[in-house]
C-alpha cells in the first residue's frame, strides 16, 4: 500500500528512511508549537486553544501535502506572519483577532484560486528578485525586534523611541545563552537545535525559579475558544485589503521558495528543471491556510526546515505523513508548552531572524535602483511593526526610483499596480 501510494522504489527510498526523515523534520520545526501560541495569545486568544489549533493545522496541512502532492514537505503556521497577525493587525491596526483570522481566510482563498487557475507563475515572475529578498530580510528583522522586546533587551524610551533594557537581568542573560546555544548546535549540524535550545533555556530558568511547573502531559482541550470564530465579512473592510494582500504575498513567495529549495536538495525536479505536481503542492498549502484560519491560527505555510528531512533521505509524502502524526502526538504536551517562558522563545525568534536576514547577500549593491528599495522594505517592517507597511513602502519606492532613473520599461506592470495600490493606501490612511 505504501509503495503504491508514495512510489518509494521509484524515488529511491524506503519506509525506514522516510520515517527517520520525518522525525528529523519535526524536530527542526517543533519549536512552532511553543512559539506560535506564545505570539498569538498576546492578542487575547487563549494559549491552550491556539496550541491545539497550531498542532491540528500543521498535522492537517502536512498530511494533505504528503498524501495529495507526495512531497516530503511539512507545513505549520509561518513565522513572521504570526507576528504580523499579532503586532501589525491586532495591535497596530486595532482589529480584533477574529477579523485577523478572517484576513488569513481570504488570503488562503485567493491563494487557492491562483493555484487552481495556474496564474502563480505570472505573479511570481512579475516580482523582482530583489524585492522578494527585501521582504524576507524585513520579516527577519521584524522577528529579531520582537524577540529582543520579549526578552527585555529592547525597551520603550520616550526620548529615543527604543532603548536598552536591563541586560544583567536573568531573563536577558538566559535569552542570550539560549540564542548562543541554538546557533552553536546549528553550526554543528545537530538536528532539532532550536527546540533543544528552547528546552535547555527553560530548564536552566527553572533552576533559578523563573519557570512555573504546570505538568507535562494532558488531554488536548480548549479548541472551541477559537474554532470557527473568524470574522469573514469583517475582514472585507476596505482598509484591510492591504492586510489580506500581505498575508497572501508572503505566503506565496514563502511556499514557492521553500518548494523549489527542497526539490533541488532532494533532486525532485523533472528533466526541465521544474517541479512535478507543483499545483497539487500549492493547493495543499493554500487549503491549509484556510483550514488554519477556521481552527484559530495564523497563515499555515510550507517550512524550509523540511530540508532537514531531505538531508536525512526523505523523498516522498511518507516523510510528511510522519511529521503529521508527530504533530498530532504533540497535542498531548500542552502543559509543557505552557511552561516555556517568553525569554526562551525569544532566543528562537532571534535565531530564525538570523537565517532570514542572511539572504541579503544576494542583492546587487552596485545597482542602487535595486538595493535602495530593498533597504526601505526591510527597514520599514520592524520600524512600523508591520509587514504590510514594509511591502507597500518598498514597492512604491521601487517604482518611483526606476521611473526617475529612466528604467521605467524594465519594471513589470504588476509592480506598478502594487505601487499604485500602496499610494492609494497611504492617501486613504
Amino acid at each position: 500500500m505504501l509503495e503504491k501510494l508514495f512510489k518509494l522504489k521509484e524515488l529511491g527510498t524506503d519506509v525506514r528512511t522516510e520515517v527517520l526523515a520525518g522525525i528529523s523534520t519535526f524536530l527542526t520545526m517543533a519549536y512552532i508549537i511553543v512559539v506560535n501560541p506564545g505570539i498569538l495569545s498576546e492578542t487575547g486568544m487563549p494559549f491552550q486553544a491556539v496550541f491545539v489549533a497550531t498542532c491540528i493545522a500543521a498535522a492537517l496541512g502536512t498530511a494533505v501535502m504528503g498524501l495529495y502532492a507526495n512531497y516530503p514537505v511539512a507545513l505549520a503556521p509561518g513565522m513572521g506572519l504570526n507576528a504580523f497577525f499579532t503586532f501589525g493587525v491586532v495591535f497596530g491596526m486595532g482589529q480584533s483577532w477574529q477579523v485577523a483570522l478572517g484576513c488569513v481566510f481570504w488570503s488562503g482563498v485567493i491563494f487557492l484560486l491562483i493555484s487552481i487557475f495556474k496564474v502563480r507563475e505570472w505573479v511570481i515572475n512579475a516580482i523582482p528578485a530583489s524585492m522578494k529578498t527585501g521582504i524576507a530580510v524585513g520579516i527577519g528583522l521584524f522577528l529579531a525586534l520582537i524577540g529582543l522586546k520579549e526578552a527585555g533587551v529592547v525597551v520603550n524610551n520616550d526620548a529615543t523611541l527604543v532603548g536598552l533594557g536591563d541586560v544583567t537581568s536573568p531573563q536577558v542573560v538566559l535569552c542570550f545563552l539560549g540564542f548562543a546555544l541554538i546557533a552553536a548546535l546549528h553550526y554543528r549540524g545537530v538536528t532539532g537545535s532550536v527546540i533543544i535550545g528552547i528546552l535547555a533555556t527553560t530548564v536552566i530558568g527553572a533552576f533559578f525559579g523563573l519557570v512555573s511547573y504546570t505538568g507535562v502531559v494532558s488531554m488536548p482541550s480548549g479548541l472551541g475558544a477559537t474554532f470557527g470564530q473568524l470574522d469573514i465579512f469583517g475582514a472585507l473592510e476596505l482598509g484591510l485589503y492591504s492586510v489580506i494582500f500581505a498575508f497572501l504575498f508572503v505566503d506565496l513567495f514563502d511556499t514557492s521558495g521553500t518548494l523549489v529549495a527542497v526539490a533541488k536538495a532532494g533532486k525532485l525536479l523533472d528533466s526541465d528543471g521544474k517541479l512535478p505536481r507543483l499545483n497539487r503542492a500549492l493547493i495543499a498549502d493554500s487549503s491549509a491556510s484556510i483550514a488554519g484560519s477556521v481552527l484559530g491560527t495564523s497563515t499555515t505555510t510550507s517550512y524550509i526546515e523540511s530540508g532537514a528531512g531531505i538531508a536525512a533521505g526523505g523523498r516522498t509524502g511518507l516523510t510528511a505523513l510522519t511529521v503529521s502524526v508527530l504533530f498530532l502526538l504533540a497535542l498531548f504536551f500542552s502543559p509543557l508548552a505552557l511552561m516555556i517562558p517568553a525569554y526562551a522563545t525569544a532566543s528562537a525568534l532571534i535565531f530564525v531572524a538570523v537565517l532570514m536576514v542572511s539572504s541579503i547577500s544576494s542583492i546587487d549593491w552596485q545597482d542602487i535602483t535595486e538595493s535602495a528599495p530593498v533597504v526601505i522594505t526591510a527597514f520599514m517592517m520592524p520600524a512600523t511593526y508591520s509587514i504590510a507597511e514594509g511591502i507597500a513602502a518598498g514597492f512604491l519606492s521601487y517604482a518611483v526610483i526606476k521611473i526617475l532613473a529612466g528604467k521605467a520599461k524594465e519594471v513589470n506592470i504588476s509592480v506598478y499596480v502594487i505601487a499604485v495600490l500602496a499610494l492609494i493606501k497611504y492617501l486613504w490612511h
